[in-house]
């Protein structure tokens, strides 16, 4: 499978699980409206710009540049996670 069309189909899985993540908070009264606009117009954005740059790079650098972005965000999640830990731990 090409990475471009991997990469596509892995991301749009993303959108229903937003709407019912959306809902959810929705109905828990947990969303902050300006803010959350805020970050679609951005994300939005961010999509189109990051489409229309990812159809000018190979498959192949295109997988290296996702795999680097991927592993970003797995050392973000983890460095959120241990400082919750701890913060968690301090207060008890």
């Amino acid at each position: 499978m090409q990475q471009h069309i991997a990469q596509g189909t892995n991301l749009i899985f993303f959108v229903p699980t937003s709407i019912a993540a959306i809902i959810a908070m929705y109905k828990s009264k947990l969303i902050n409206w300006k803010t959350g606009i805020i970050i679609a117009i951005a994300g939005s954005f961010g999509a189109i710009v990051g489409a229309m740059i990812s159809v000018q790079i190979d498959g192949q650098p295109l997988r290296r540049y996702f795999g680097f972005f991927l592993i970003a965000i797995t050392i973000y999640e983890i460095y959120y996670m241990v400082n919750k830990y701890i913060i968690k731990k301090k207060k008890t």
